[in-house]
């Protein structure tokens, strides 16, 4: 066993040490937060803690349905019509709903369905009527979260309905079942296993959602624990009341994740087959299918196309000249830059340890290899159970007792954020592919007895760089379009382009914002698109 350990050292410690790091850092952040704690008032729970939390809940309850519920819808319609033109495009565009800045769905939403926006506007004309400032409130809260979510679940679903075997719809077939009992009987139990895994992640994003509640929510009737505590710091200064709520939110949060990780399941970056289903559809069904994609792609599509043709309106020659523009330009790109190439070696690092306690020719038979598992994997997961916000007031905590220039402090912060919050999806894209890797060349490695960089430039690199193109992809656009912690630390001094256009949106400067939301569109969707495949090519050519 010591031999073993000896041999996989190399394996063992630059993983061990990001991990060590990772539960340091939340350990410090807990204890932050509980030394800065007048431990009277956090026992006294008011009304307002109680209908905060009310709230929360009840919101985050009724967009994972309203999510999960088309999803299903989306999922089930493009897994039986899949002859349509454009389905392929349609796919990888609701794919792209996972890393569309949250601000930007907002902006776009508000251009479709606001009280200026393209609906009203077409009411008015052919009506004389209008629905009103609908969108602010729980009613647009609920539509932007199923606006993200739904696309994101349906994505994850269609995998799930296209990897059941074609001789089960063939039985089905032969015993004559209707559309319902094919349901029921072949496709629901299926489902059944990922639907629990996708809404628990669903309902943990609704949860601590802060962009869309905190731009759409419109009164404190409709305030969130994450925004509640964005505004007891940042505008009445209550450092007691952002604290108390914190931890609340904290308990919440890691009970969640306690409670969802038995049944979380990997979320990678999976193609999904064009598994042709031998089932020739009733019409009505057909019909009712046809419409629930062009309903939702109606729905999805519009607002990007809001935003394009609102910012091609713009003054760009104004804005690319604008001070505040080039530094939160720069201040983004830097720092996506650098979050993504974090979390692409942390990822390696966690992953390359996590495999060893999990293969056989390895230490997977050692007694503690199953804790230490779960400990890296944890370490992986953090943000899950601390939210970006709550990691901000720690650090805004920190900036107020160690004095130091804002602009560390920020940078620090929003590192930090950026890398915790897209561990837990580069280790599921990563994991997985490097935990293939050593069960197909271990044996050859050891016998060769490669080292290190010999192993990595050979064997893993190859295999892996288009799984690293897709994660640094990733990380890049969480990076770029977040609005949690820069919430708390955004000044003119230090500013990212997601507070810019919060700021222009929040002075009603509706014709700039436009300019920057379709480029930090832009940016966004050609980084996403255009980057993995830029990786996958050179891979090809590697071949």
């Amino acid at each position: 066993m010591f031999k073993d350990v000896k041999r996989l050292k190399y394996s063992l410690l630059p993983g061990g040490f990001v991990s060590f790091l990772l539960i340091g850092f939340a350990f410090s952040l807990f204890f932050i937060l509980f030394i800065s704690q007048d431990y009277a008032s956090v026992t006294q729970l008011d009304a307002r803690v109680f209908s905060l939390l009310k709230f929360t809940v009840y919101q985050a309850f009724l967009s994972t349905f309203l999510s999960v519920l088309v999803g299903i819808s989306l999922a089930w319609s493009l897994a039986h019509q899949s002859n349509f033109k454009g389905r392929s495009l349609l796919v990888a565009l609701f794919s792209s709903s996972l890393v569309l800045p949250t601000l930007i769905v907002v902006f776009g939403l508000i251009a479709v369905l606001g009280r200026n926006g393209w609906i009203n506007q077409l009411s008015l004309t052919l009506f004389d009527h209008s629905f009103g400032s609908y969108l602010y409130g729980l009613g647009g809260i609920l539509v932007a979260h199923v606006y993200l979510n739904a696309s994101f679940a349906s994505r994850s679903l269609l995998h799930v309905f296209e990897s059941i075997p074609k001789e089960k719809y063939k039985l089905a077939k032969s015993l004559n079942f209707t559309t319902y009992q094919r349901f029921i009987y072949v496709e629901w139990p299926a489902l059944r296993t990922t639907l629990l895994s996708i809404a628990s992640t669903i309902f943990l994003l609704c949860f601590t959602s802060f962009a869309i509640v905190l731009v759409l929510g419109g009164s404190p009737a409709y305030n969130t624990l994450e925004v509640a505590i964005y505004e007891a710091v940042k505008l009445d200064f209550d450092i007691s009341m952002a604290l108390k709520l914190a931890l609340i939110q904290l308990a919440m949060t890691t009970l969640l994740v306690i409670f969802s990780s038995n049944f979380r399941t990997n979320v990678g970056n999976v193609k999904t087959s064009m598994l042709i289903i031998p089932w020739s559809e009733p019409r009505h069904i057909k019909r009712f299918q046809v419409a629930i994609i062009s309903l939702f792609a109606l729905f999805f599509i519009l607002p990007l196309l809001a935003i394009i043709v609102d910012g091609i309106g713009a003054d760009f020659g104004r804005i690319l000249a604008e001070p505040l523009f080039i530094k939160s330009f720069f201040t983004s790109i830097s720092l996506a830059t650098v979050s993504s190439i974090l979390t692409v070696l942390f990822a390696i690092f966690l992953s390359d340890t996590k495999r060893n306690f999990t293969l056989r020719h390895r230490l997977s038979d050692n007694r503690s290899s199953k804790f230490l598992n779960t400990i890296v994997s944890f370490s992986g997961n953090l943000y899950l159970a601390i939210p970006s916000l709550i990691m901000g007031l720690g650090f805004f905590l920190l900036s107020q007792k160690y004095e130091a220039p804002l602009v560390v402090w920020s940078t620090i912060a929003l590192l930090t954020a950026n890398v915790l919050m897209s561990l837990p999806f580069a280790l599921a894209v990563l994991a997985p592919a490097m935990q293939k890797t050593a069960q197909r060349y271990d044996k050859l490695v050891f016998s060769l007895n490669l080292s290190t960089v010999q192993r990595w430039v050979y064997c893993e690199y190859p295999y892996l760089k288009s799984s690293i193109g897709y994660v640094f992809a990733l990380s890049f656009c969480f990076s770029l379009g977040d609005l949690g912690i820069i919430a708390l630390f955004g000044s003119d001094d230090f500013l990212t382009l997601p507070w810019y256009l919060y700021q222009l949106m929040g002075s009603y400067r509706t014709s700039d914002a436009a300019g920057v939301a379709l480029i930090l569109l832009a940016i966004t969707l050609s980084v996403f698109i255009l980057l993995p495949r830029l990786f996958r090519s050179t891979v090809a050519k590697h071949h």
